[in-house]
């Protein structure tokens, strides 16, 4: 499910003259038992609402007061979120003669024409205090609360996202509560504005309105919602339309070669899920995400991060979360992918939290050879966008879940050819060339061919200085000098983007003999005094599996990680 909950107003919209029918709350009794949580919010206060609806027990929580109160009918706890209103403006009130007056924990209200009356003795008390109206009611509140600030709290209680939550109204007080929530409705007999304003029109009024959203929310879900309010911008295609990505059962997958610009693709997106208030998750094997922003970050090269930690960070802590995972060997990785992927899964379907997934090297850690254990929880694994320039080498589990492939860079027809034989599709039709602030969008499902779009670049860079040990010059007596075993060459980089370009220069025996005597590793701790790119360095000199081409792009992989080299 991605909508886990159902907000509602009451007077107008769950009620019709203060009463709500049976058939109505049967549907909701329905929704209920699909899993999902039922929060009322009113601006009525709660011993009147109880007192009328004895059928608020049904619901999970009950936002009184227009956001003033929050009520947990189980337990019976009340919870005020305002200020109490000033005893003087009540009286000052009475002597301008404004009646009736209902007094609530945090809320005066009152009915129009007195809304004149009642901001003069705001004016006069020199009071900051906010009129909201409700069709002809007049609520006065402490600024800042509302519908939306009393749904935000029912929701940290409940442990759930806004973005998970549909929301229906019918009065003007309703406007905060709908833009709050990832879906807004509004019943048929809804003011104008709200209309306007909400994604869904409902075609029933009152009761019966809710009724047709509960059956739409069990029958429709997520498609209930236009693709904007639960989706991300990726960019837009030659004909100026915009393209979403929206979470969904499915994978997205970015692919292409090493060094041209995956990662710096998957950082632009978390960009976009952060403008949003979208929480995600990262999982690093290769610290190509450290700094990223809006994030928290887990497990260092020297420190693996416990599964644990990661999922308590997502769950009390609400934030979008960087998972490290380079301090671990090959087989350590996977376990603990494993373990975060089964919690993660249960702690998305639970809260709705974290909205995206993201694996980078996805190929390491959701291998095609994945044992039994791998093997029950791939299934499981939510929504995800992984990054790989080996798709053919993920698990087969995961590529019939393939939804969305970006590549990147401008692919040649062999390659869309290999990827359609690994998801098992027709191969497309390649579109004219893309260009260099482009990815190639293809929906291997549908019958739309590829299409080049144009996508931002992100805005955070590497913080990392091209100081002297990036682009300067650290003398020629501490220069890293290409030789080889027999001395048949000498070949000085004096900084770490002159190593770069000579280590790819060089055959692969001159490179071999460097890598198995630690010389590269001893360079970057004792020259360039960067502790963390020896260790890096070491477990690729240590590793005797990988191929020179490989453990070259990894050694190149962490000095550009590290000092502001061009995106990969």
């Amino acid at each position: 499910m991605y909508f886990l909950a159902l907000a509602t107003d009451y007077d107008g919209t769950l009620a019709h003259d203060g009463v709500v029918t049976a058939e109505t709350c049967e549907a909701l009794r329905r929704l209920r038992d699909s899993g999902r949580r039922l929060i009322l919010v009113t601006g009525r206060e709660l011993p009147d609402l109880v007192r009328i609806f004895p059928e608020t027990a049904m619901f999970d929580r009950v936002v009184a007061e227009n956001g003033a109160l929050l009520f947990d009918p189980r337990t019976g706890l009340e919870q005020v979120l305002a200020l109490p209103p000033p005893a003087r403006f009540v009286q000052r009130l009475r002597q301008r003669g404004v009646g009736p007056i209902s007094v609530g924990r945090g809320i005066v209200a009152t009915w129009e024409p007195h809304q004149g009356a009642v901001l003069e003795a705001i004016r006069e008390l020199g009071l900051e205090l906010q009129i909201v109206f409700n069709k002809g009611a007049i609520m006065i509140l402490p600024p800042g609360v509302n519908k939306a600030s009393g749904l935000a709290a029912a929701l940290r209680e409940l442990e759930l996202s806004a973005h998970n939550v549909v929301a229906v109204g019918d009065a003007e007080n309703d406007h905060a509560l709908l833009a709050a929530s990832g879906c807004g409705a509004a019943v048929s007999n809804a003011v104008p504005s709200v209309k306007e304003a909400a994604d869904v029109n409902l075609a029933s009024d009152h009761g019966a309105g809710v009724v047709e959203l509960v059956d739409r929310i069990l029958a429709e879900d997520a498609a209930l919602a236009p693709i904007r309010r639960r989706g991300i911008l990726l960019g837009t295609d030659r004909h100026a339309a915009d393209i979403i990505l929206a979470p969904s059962a499915g994978c997205v997958l970015i692919a292409g070669a090493s060094g041209i610009g995956k990662s710096s693709l998957a950082t632009a997106l978390t960009e976009r899920m952060a403008e949003r208030q979208f929480e995600f998750c990262v999982v690093d094997p290769e610290g190509d995400y450290i700094d990223l922003d809006h994030a928290v970050f887990i497990g260092t090269l020297r420190s693996p991060p416990p599964a644990a930690e990661a999922l308590k960070l997502l769950r009390d802590d609400a934030v979008s979360l960087v998972v490290n995972i380079q301090a671990l060997q090959l087989r350590e990785r996977r376990m603990l992918v494993s373990e975060i992927l089964a919690q993660i899964a249960r702690l998305r379907s639970r809260t709705g939290r974290p909205h995206w997934l993201l694996i980078d090297e996805a190929h390491e850690v959701l291998p095609a050879d994945a044992d039994e254990t791998m093997s029950q929880v791939l299934p499981e694994t939510p929504a995800s966008i992984l990054v790989t320039a080996y798709p053919h080498a993920l698990a087969p589990e995961i590529l019939r879940r393939i939804e969305v492939v970006l590549l990147v860079g401008d692919p040649e027809r062999d390659m869309l050819a290999r990827l359609a034989k690994v998801l098992k599709v027709d191969v497309p039709d390649r579109p004219s060339a893309c260009g260099p602030d482009e990815v190639l969008y293809w929906k291997p499902g549908s019958a739309d061919p590829p299409a080049c779009i144009k996508v931002a670049p992100p805005l955070q860079t590497h913080r990392r200085h091209r100081g002297k040990y990036a682009v300067g010059d650290v003398g020629a007596d501490r220069s890293f000098y290409f030789c080889g075993a027999h001395k048949a060459l000498n070949r000085p980089a004096r900084n770490l983007y002159r190593f770069v370009d000579i280590a790819a220069e060089v055959d692969d025996r001159i490179w071999e003999h460097h890598l198995r005597a630690g010389d590269y590793s001893a360079w970057f701790r004792h020259v360039i005094r960067d502790e963390d790119l020896a260790l890096e360095a070491e477990r690729v000199e240590d590793d005797r599996t990988l191929p020179p081409q490989e453990s070259r792009r990894r050694i190149r992989k962490a000095i550009w990680r590290r000092y502001a080299a061009p995106a990969e």
